[in-house]
């Protein structure tokens, strides 16, 4: 049978008990209505009309006691009387009272054929002969509706024990279906439940026995094979996994370079010895933890979590001494979406300690090469002084040659040392505020000489009341006059080059905008890189080793400004850097 057909067989046996009480119910209130409806009806006439007659009996008595005889009222009272009586015969419902009837019929014939001038001996007698059939009627029925209530109290009484009774039955019918039926329902489906739970803990060896045959039976036999397949597959796969799962655990915890595993909700999934090692906690103490939590008393964590990427190198203490590390984020994603990150720390110490040792080297090599240059400068300089002696037209060729060549190595030594100051760390600024137009004017001056020489013009475009900037004077002309002496380098006979400084929101512009070959659209990305010159159209000598860019960025970083670079090949490039402004202060 299936399920629903029972659901609808307990429903309809509850319904039928309902049916059952209440048909009762009705039945015996209809019989006890029918029981009171007759005493109330039938007997209760018969007495009011006995009575009734009997008052008119006294009235007609009153009427042949006195002097004078009323014939016409004596004929009415008769008329009234013979009126109830026929009622009565009409009413007839117990035994003998038929008789009784016939019998006041017979007597009120007597009274009513009595002679005009009998006695009134002869009539009282008549009349209380009359007197004397009402009282017994009234009697007869009096009886009957004592029998009568007795009766329905009887059968009240009966149907109080068969209703009590039938609804004892009824109630314990239902109360043992109320009782037993949900559980046939819910039992089930809690055992189920139960299993179904265990299974979530791996435990596979679940089996349900519905004996019922509904939809219950069919339900366990689904699950129990659910179960089996789920044990072969667990059997069949669980060593396979947990090696796989044991063989990542070792790859990971052997790797040399700090390992931070997330999850999509930022749980710690995993961490190598090499992280625990510079976070400084054990494994209980992180994995599973909730990485920002942790974080509140870890402050590399915390560094981990909301560092970018393109910061610098991280000084970490491991290892027994001050290591470095480059941080990279990981994404890992399934179906296009995320489901975690793994944060890589790269061990870049022996590098960094490589171009520290690199930057001293070039910072001390600079430095020697500066005593050397100028004295061949100074040499140069006695040399071209007539009062030495005079030279001939080739070994002036030949100083010049040597001035320039000494020139060139002076100006390289010069990058190499600010190169060396910035990155070792000790680039001093003097920030302050300073007029746009003295750095502009300045940097025009400065190699106006060299733009004559290469006939090229200068032009200033400056906008008028331009706001003070907050920068190194000397750093800032730097690289002006780098971003110029570049422009004008490349820049073709005869052109021009256009100095701009402009107000930009919170920023002041500058920019220097030459009509060169421009600068390839692959290049433009390594333009500020250090050492990368790129290739130029007939331009055999640009008289640097491609540093000057790469100082001029760190230069314009340091002072919280940012430059770049918008070129298209063929038709120049145009050379910009932003510097934070002073708003004027109102007075």
């Amino acid at each position: 049978m299936r399920l629903k057909t029972k659901i609808s067989f307990g429903l309809s046996f509850l319904f039928s008990i309902f049916l059952l009480v209440s048909g009762l119910g009705i039945y015996y209130l209809n019989l006890l209505s029918k029981d009171a409806e007759v005493v109330l009806r039938e007997n209760n006439d018969s007495i009011e009309y006995a009575k009734e007659m009997l008052k008119i009996l006294d009235e007609y008595r009153s009427l042949i006691d006195g002097d004078r005889r009323d014939e016409k009222l004596q004929t009415e009272k008769m008329t009234d009387f013979r009126q109830y009586l026929l009622l009565q015969e009409k009413n007839i419902t117990e035994v003998g009272e038929k008789s009784l009837t016939n019998q006041l019929r017979d007597q009120y014939e007597r009274l009513k054929n009595v002679e005009a001038n009998a006695k009134i001996r002869e009539i009282s007698y008549k009349i209380s002969a009359l007197n004397n059939t009402l009282y017994k009627l009234m009697d007869l029925n009096r009886l009957a509706i004592t029998r009568k209530n007795r009766l329905a109290k009887e059968t009240a009484q009966q149907a109080i024990f068969l209703t009590a009774i039938i609804t004892s039955i009824c109630f314990l019918l239902a109360f043992s279906f109320v009782f037993n039926f949900p559980s046939y329902v819910a039992n089930p489906i809690l055992e189920m439940t139960e299993s179904i739970k265990k299974i979530a803990h791996k435990d596979y060896s679940q089996q349900l026995r519905f004996n019922t045959g509904d939809e219950f039976e069919e339900l366990a036999d689904a699950f129990n094979l659910m179960t089996q397949q789920l044990n072969e597959y667990e059997n069949s796969n669980l060593a396979q996994i947990i090696f796989e799962k044991q063989r990542t655990e070792t790859i990971i915890n052997n790797m040399t370079d700090p390992l931070i595993g997330l999850d999509e909700k930022n749980i710690i999934l995993f961490v190598n010895n090499g992280g625990m090692e510079v976070l400084g906690q054990d494994k209980d103490k992180l994995v599973g933890k909730y990485a920002p939590d942790v974080a509140l008393n870890n402050d590399l964590l915390r560094t981990l979590l909301t560092q970018n990427t393109d910061l610098k190198p991280l000084k970490i203490y491991a290892n027994k001494r001050e290591s470095y590390f480059e941080k990279e984020v990981l994404e890992i994603k399934s179906n296009d979406q995320s489901i975690g990150q793994v944060i890589l720390l790269r061990d870049i110490t022996d590098f960094q300690e490589r171009d520290l040792a690199k930057t001293n080297f070039i910072a001390t090599i600079s430095h020697e090469l500066k005593t050397p240059i100028a004295a061949i400068k100074m040499s140069l300089k006695l040399l071209e002084n007539e009062g030495v002696g005079k030279l001939n037209e080739e070994q002036q060729k030949l100083i010049g040659q040597i001035k320039e060549d000494s020139q060139r190595l002076l100006k390289i030594t010069g990058e190499l040392l600010d190169l060396s100051q910035v990155e070792s760390g000790n680039l001093q600024l003097k920030l302050a505020a300073v007029n746009p137009k003295l750095i502009v004017d300045y940097a025009i001056h400065t190699l106006q000489f060299q733009a004559e020489q290469k006939e090229v013009v200068l032009e200033a475009k400056i906008d008028s009341d331009l706001s003070d900037v907050y920068a190194d004077f000397e750093k800032t002309t730097w690289v002006l006059i780098n971003l110029l002496s570049n422009a004008i380098r490349y820049s073709p006979v005869d052109a021009k080059v256009i100095i701009c400084a402009k107000d930009f929101d919170d920023k002041l512009l500058f920019s220097v905008k030459d009509l060169g070959s421009g600068i390839a659209k692959a290049h433009q990305e390594k333009i500020f890189e250090k050492f990368f010159q790129a290739p130029s159209t007939g331009q055999s000598n640009n008289g640097g080793v491609g540093l000057g860019l790469a100082i001029s960025k760190e230069f314009i970083n340091a002072q919280g400004g940012e430059i770049w670079v918008e070129s298209v090949e063929n038709e120049g490039a145009t050379f910009w850097f932003s510097l934070k402004k002073i708003e004027p202060k109102l007075v």
